[in-house]
């Protein structure tokens, strides 16, 4: 079953598996998204939409739509 940043948690800890760069934005390149890097849900909007992340020690917040392309495994559940 294929995992993405828009499933994870709050809490959840993943490293990034792989995404198509057709899909996703340079800028989040540019700030660190890329496969092998650990992201962290912090927080997610009122209505589910931007997700606030913590990726390598770098906040920013992108869409649902950005975060259902980028595949993920999943290292820390939080137990909440």
């Amino acid at each position: 079953m294929r995992t993405t940043i828009a499933q994870l948690k709050k809490g959840d800890k993943a490293i990034i598996k792989e995404f198509d760069l057709n899909n996703i934005p340079l800028k989040l390149l540019e700030m660190g998204c890329l496969p092998g890097n650990t992201v962290e849900l912090i927080q997610t909007a009122p209505f589910g939409d931007p997700l606030y992340l913590n990726v390598n020690d770098s906040h920013l917040a992108i869409r649902l739509e950005t975060a259902n392309e980028i595949e993920v495994e999943i290292q820390t559940r939080n137990a909440q």
